[in-house]
């Protein structure tokens, strides 16, 4: 269990909340609307309405006892550079935050975000590549040109192993477990059988994938 200060509670930094609780972990939220804090009381440990972009009100939270620190904050950018800044200033061990733009990652990079992320970016690639393809049923771009698939096991894989298929050796391409009936299996030896309505995670550069597997 970890334990996060997350400051900006619009709905990317409710739905993380969510997700944070859901995982067991201690979550500090902040925001200045105090309905925005109210509505997300059900999910953290605790939470206060105050200024993230105020020295003194930042330092009164501990900034520097948590794990990490999450800058949700998507509709007014200088607050969010402010307090992503404070932060890294006020010595906390890791921050991270959001950005709406590119120039808005490069900036927030160089004033105290150790990592940036960028939902619409993300977004919009997992849905460019999940609309072109019925076979694609999700997808995580990693670094460089790398990405996780989750792809309906192909009909020509039907009926034959690992071994057989080699993908691996033939392509560099991984194959990293399957799911079926709702249940992962990530210990597929050699001989695994691949079965219909089944789905398989593979790991590879993002073209190589899509040239193969023609998805």
């Amino acid at each position: 269990m970890k334990s996060i200060l997350l400051i900006g509670l619009g709905r990317f930094g409710k739905y993380i909340a969510m997700k944070l609780n859901s995982m067991n972990h201690e979550v500090m939220a902040v925001d200045h609307d105090e309905n925005r804090v109210n509505s997300v009381l059900p999910f953290v440990t605790n939470a206060q309405i105050g200024d993230s972009t105020n020295a003194e009100f930042m330092q009164s939270l501990g900034v520097d006892n948590y794990d990490a620190c999450i800058v949700a904050i998507g509709d007014n950018f200088q607050n969010s550079l402010e307090t992503a800044f404070l932060l890294k200033e006020l010595g906390a061990k890791k921050v991270i935050a959001r950005a709406s733009k590119g120039t808005q990652e490069k900036i927030l990079l160089r004033n105290g975000a150790d990592e940036v992320v960028y939902p619409e970016k993300q977004l919009a690639a997992w849905t460019a590549i999940k609309c072109t393809s019925d076979s694609i049923l999700d997808y995580i771009q990693l670094e460089g040109d790398f990405a996780i698939f989750e792809l309906a096991v192909p009909n020509e894989w039907i009926g034959k192993s690992v071994v057989e298929i080699d993908i691996r050796k033939k392509y560099g391409i991984n194959i990293l477990g399957t799911v079926k009936n709702g249940k992962m299996n990530a210990n597929l030896g050699p001989d695994y059988l691949f079965e219909p309505n089944t789905s398989v995670f593979v790991l590879g550069q993002d073209k190589v994938v899509h040239r193969v597997l023609k998805v």
